[in-house]
């Protein structure tokens, strides 16, 4: 996301334009369609990559697109006045950048950033589409041995809440860390 967040702000128009479609084209589809293109897609033009690997790579680029979004609003909201003090100590642009704006940025989109890694927690159950076995699956595979849903779906809706809040109690715990740090 940082990347991307950087390369649109900053890099020229040529390199900068293509990033900006293509998190528009990411941000306007729905994860499954990208799924779909990522796994079945790329086989038509040659590349054959497993699914593992197109869940990551759509799972990533999804939710780096977003993430990008909130850290470029994050690098704009960061006060002018710190960029031209660090000029004026001899950072350079690149120095400035990554030694000043980006940790502020970082601190200031924390919160959403935190919210999109639960969101991704929960749509990695998407990825079951493509023939990855992830929790919601693994239940689908053994109700259709036990034909006992609710037992199955009730453990594997326990789990992702049990996910839920050590993630939300880590991410609250590297908020609060930032917040000291300010």
């Amino acid at each position: 996301g940082i990347l991307f967040a950087v390369i649109v702000l900053y890099a020229p128009k040529i390199v900068a334009y293509p990033v900006r479609a293509l998190m528009w084209v990411f941000m306007g589809t729905p994860l499954l369609l990208q799924l779909f293109l990522i796994y079945f897609g790329l086989v038509q033009i040659g590349i054959d990559i497993p699914a593992l690997a197109a869940g990551i790579v759509g799972l990533g680029l999804h939710f780096a697109v977003y993430n990008a979004d909130i850290i470029r609003a994050g690098i704009v909201a960061v006060d002018v006045g710190q960029t031209e003090g660090a000029r004026s100590i001899g950072f350079g642009k690149w120095q400035t950048l990554r030694h000043v704006v980006i940790p502020q940025a970082i601190r200031n989109t924390a919160p959403p950033i935190g919210g999109n890694l639960i969101a991704l927690l929960k749509e990695s159950s998407i990825v079951s589409v493509i023939g990855i076995a992830e929790l919601v699956h693994s239940a689908q595979l053994a109700i259709s041995e036990t034909f006992r849903p609710f037992e199955f779906y009730i453990t594997a809706a326990a789990l992702y809440y049990i996910l839920n809040l050590v993630l939300e109690a880590a991410l609250r715990r590297s908020e609060r860390h930032v917040e000291v740090s300010r």
